[in-house]
């Protein structure tokens, strides 16, 4: 989501060959209504199984999701579905984006670390009614996050080259501990991409492969190990950005058509999605044969992919709609999340600081409207809800 070559990030997932059965579980525990001001949420799946184990889904326990969704108001239950960029350097921002907003998630990025650290994100957990999502990009190499405060991750694809699938979970594991230390639910990672071009290119090195077995296999033991660690991971870029022309920081990328994609970039989600992947993220990526010149993450046509033919019901939610040219040339904010959700997306991401406010009454007159579907909101709802406290 920032532009390749910072250390801001993205993200990535397990398991065995393109052809077999893949594991990958991640069941969230349910967390409290709120957070204890020391302790950060509790929102975050169980330790996914291991590749040899059969896939295993605990029946989630707690509230019912329709009894949180009916207790929000109209406008708090549309919040729930942003993920909002606040100051990494000025907790206050964060705290008063939840407080006044209501949101469901924030994204910390750029390369301040101040929110970071010394329990600073405490207080803001705290000005949460209900689990909060609070996400970082943190891949490794190029694109990292606590580099500065708990140490240097490699890429991927040098991960990939000098690491065994089991090492990389365990260094999944250890990174999401650090992550959950500080505050964080979600990390934008890891990146389920295929490519073998060069390293600085917005992919390059953030693939862990061009063989989509092998990319199945790292992607997945890193996502696992967040997993065990009781951090969310997030497949990335739906329906595949390895191979696309460009870079979509810069202006709309073409991918190639969309049986090729079902042939090589699709198969580790294909793999894994099934083992319970918790969260997609779609990126603003032209697919001939999907979606006819528009992005996927504003494309219904790609979430129907998502849905139908890889039968993923987890969260699915955008690349930054706030920041990268294949979005802002055509929309503004407002209407840009408007558009992702109206299309399928659960979660609707930006990364700069603008506040929440213009985009939820234009979600508000587009629902009262019916341009926003009342049951595409509820859908969402349900999803999001599920994923944050464990609700049923």
């Amino acid at each position: 989501m920032t532009r390749a070559g910072t250390r801001a990030g993205l993200l990535s997932l397990t398991a065995g060959a393109a052809v077999c059965a893949v594991i990958v579980a991640a069941v969230q525990t349910p967390a409290p209504a709120r957070p204890p001001a020391e302790t950060p949420s509790a929102t975050a799946p169980r330790a996914a199984v291991s590749p040899e184990s059969p896939a295993t889904t605990e029946a989630p326990t707690g509230p019912a999701c329709a009894d949180l969704a009916a207790g929000l108001s109209e406008r708090d239950q549309l919040a729930q579905l942003l993920m909002v960029g606040v100051n990494p350097a000025d907790e206050t921002n964060a705290i008063e984006v939840v407080r006044d907003d209501h949101v469901g998630g924030i994204f910390v990025g750029g390369s301040a670390t101040r929110l970071l650290s010394g329990s600073r994100l405490n207080p803001v957990h705290a000005a949460s009614k209900h689990p909060l999502l609070v996400a970082v990009d943190d891949e490794g190499g190029r694109v990292q996050r606590i580099d500065d405060l708990d140490g240097d991750l490699p890429s991927a694809r040098e991960l990939a080259a000098t690491s065994t699938p089991e090492q990389v979970r365990a260094l999944g594991a250890d990174r999401g501990r650090k992550l959950k230390d500080r505050g964080v639910t979600i990390n934008l990672a890891p990146v389920a991409d295929l490519s073998d071009g060069p390293a600085g290119e917005v992919i390059g090195d953030r693939s862990y492969s061009p063989d989509p077995a092998v990319a199945t296999r790292y992607a997945g033991a890193f996502a696992d190990g967040l997993a065990e660690s009781g951090v969310l991971p997030v497949l990335k870029h739906f329906p595949g950005h390895g191979r696309a022309e460009g870079d979509s920081h810069e202006g709309l990328v073409r991918t190639p058509a969309l049986a090729e994609l079902k042939r090589s970039d699709l198969l580790p989600y294909a793999n894994l999605l099934p083992r319970g992947a918790p969260a997609v993220m779609l990126g603003h990526l032209d697919v001939p044969g999907l979606t006819r010149g528009e992005a996927a993450s504003v494309s219904p046509a790609a979430y129907r992919l998502l849905r139908e033919d890889y039968g993923f019901d987890g969260v699915a939610m955008t690349d930054d709609l706030g920041a990268m040219r294949a979005i802002t040339d055509r929309y503004g904010l407002p209407d840009a999340v408007l558009a992702a959700l109206t299309a399928g997306a659960d979660i609707a991401l930006w990364s700069g600081h603008d506040a929440p406010g213009p985009v939820l009454t234009r979600l508000q007159k587009a629902k009262a409207s019916g341009e926003l579907p009342a049951d595409r909101v509820a859908e969402a709802l349900d999803r999001v809800l599920r994923l944050r406290t464990g609700c049923r």
